[in-house]
């Protein structure tokens, strides 16, 4: 069966040298001890990674920058996320049949972050975008980013909603045990309050094609949903919360290889809303494919999870 993996990250030579973003724990103050590692899996080492896909049967990887470009000025972001997208294109223009892209948009200018989304998909080919949650401490529902939103709807592609450290407003909680601002705890808290806010926001009864990807599970959501609908009395939007989240949101099984956690996300949204991810390389593409095929689930829901989902979402 065809196997196609959403979330699938590199770094380039140039990502790299620009990517110093210590956190900031106070005015003034960094703690560079939680400075995030810097995925050193580089576009020009395409062999191994298909050596890697080979090896789990993977037949399509969708590659998305690993470091984020978010924290760094409009004008250095803007052209960081042009150069990226055409080393995209180009490994995608080679693999057309092994590798499909999610583009680089720099939200810290939201115009031209929505125009470099349009040249992306229509000039370049690219099936949508990948953000790493807050910018510089704001969120996506602020309205003067709502241009992305627009063009996305426009396009008819998905911004993939990627998790990285607490904002800086968010961070001091973590300071005592430095590990839990990483993916043990808060990554899968930034970016899920981070969808949380875009739901609360409006933003889908605005822009009624919008598509959200999130990894990990949807990052807790799912297991929320009962409870947030209950609590929801005092949101303005048209639907409850757990209709945005089912009919706007896809999630990807990324570093989530655990039946119990994959059998609540099925139960609560259907085969149809889940997408196949590993995460790599910083997961196991063995564990990730092996979670799906020991998993007692139908072979057609197998089938949407594995490639059907991707295809019909990314127009592959």
């Amino acid at each position: 069966m065809r196997i196609i993996a959403v979330e699938e990250h590199f770094s380039t030579e140039e990502s790299r040298r620009h990517f110093h973003p210590p956190i900031v724990t106070s005015p003034g103050e960094t703690n560079r001890a939680m400075k995030p590692s810097v995925i050193q899996d580089d576009l020009n080492d395409i062999e191994k990674r298909l050596a890697d896909m080979d090896a789990c049967g993977i037949e399509m990887q969708v590659l998305s920058l690993g470091p984020g470009i978010e924290q760094y000025e409009a004008s250095l972001g803007t052209a960081l996320a042009k150069s990226t997208n055409d080393k995209i294109a180009a490994v995608v223009k080679q693999y057309p049949q092994r590798f499909a892209g999610l583009a680089v948009i720099a939200p810290q200018d939201p115009l031209a972050a929505a125009k470099e989304l349009e040249r992306a998909v229509k000039e370049l080919g690219l099936k949508g975008a990948m953000i790493k949650s807050n910018v510089q401490g704001e969120y996506l529902d602020l309205k003067k980013y709502w241009v992305i939103f627009e063009a996305a709807e426009k396009l008819g592609v998905p911004i993939y909603l990627h998790p990285k450290e607490p904002s800086p407003g968010m961070i001091k909680p973590y300071l005592d045990y430095p590990e839990l601002a990483g993916a043990m705890w808060g990554y899968g808290a930034e970016a899920g309050l981070h969808a949380m806010r875009l739901i609360c926001s409006g933003v889908f009864d605005k822009y009624p094609g919008l598509q959200i990807i999130l990894g990990h599970l949807g990052e807790g959501i799912p297991f929320w949903l009962w409870r947030i609908d209950s609590r929801s009395a005092g949101n303005k939007t048209q639907k409850k919360a757990s209709q945005y989240f089912k009919e706007h949101f896809m999630v990807s099984i990324s570093g989530m290889f655990w039946e119990p956690a994959l059998q609540l996300v099925y139960s609560a949204m259907g085969a149809e809303r889940i997408l196949f991810a590993t995460d790599y390389p910083s997961e196991s593409l063995e564990e990730a494919v092996r979670c799906i095929q020991d998993w007692p689930i139908s072979v057609e829901d197998k089938e949407k999870i594995w490639h059907l989902n991707a295809e019909k979402l990314l127009r592959l």
